[in-house]
């Protein structure tokens, strides 16, 4: 199996994710799902039967969790330098728009654009790998082709 690449706060949210839906979501549809047997009839119980959907999709992100884990590798990024490379915060300029932009370069278990945390098989970051501030690199995006010139490399 590959190894999957995840920073520290990747591994540790999804730890935390898996220690909730463990330790706080399970009991609580389990809960639910005896609350809703109480009821009698369960052919025809909606209460029942929502309860047992949201068990399913709870053990579903339990076992994904777990493998996700399984599978990781951290990466420090403070121990990397260097070109564009997993880990790495990039700080870009639009060269249409002159608008800057900064993400990091992450898994794609921890991927948020809103939040900067750019998925590393993104068309984007696939573009930034490897090049180095000051290289001007095209980005064919869903949106249309962009120019990004880099301004920065910084591994935190």
């Amino acid at each position: 199996m590959e190894k999957i690449p995840m920073t520290r706060a990747g591994f540790t949210a999804l730890e935390t994710e898996l220690k909730t839906l463990k330790s706080e979501e399970r009991p609580a549809i389990i809960r639910a799902i005896a609350e809703a047997r109480e009821h009698g009839d369960l052919s025809e119980n909606a209460e029942y039967h929502s309860a047992r959907e949201k068990q399913s999709f709870i053990e579903g992100r339990i076992k994904e969790i777990e493998g996700i884990l399984g599978l990781s590798e951290v990466i420090d990024p403070a121990k990397l330098s260097g070109s564009v490379k997993f880990g790495a915060t990039v700080t870009v300029v639009d060269e249409d728009t002159d608008a800057e932009k900064t993400w990091q370069i992450v898994g794609e278990h921890e991927a948020n654009i809103e939040k900067g945390l750019l998925n590393i098989k993104s068309p984007i970051a696939r573009a930034l790998i490897g090049k180095d501030e000051g290289d001007s690199v095209e980005v064919r995006t869903p949106g249309g082709d962009k120019s990004y010139e880099i301004l920065s490399i910084d591994y935190k």
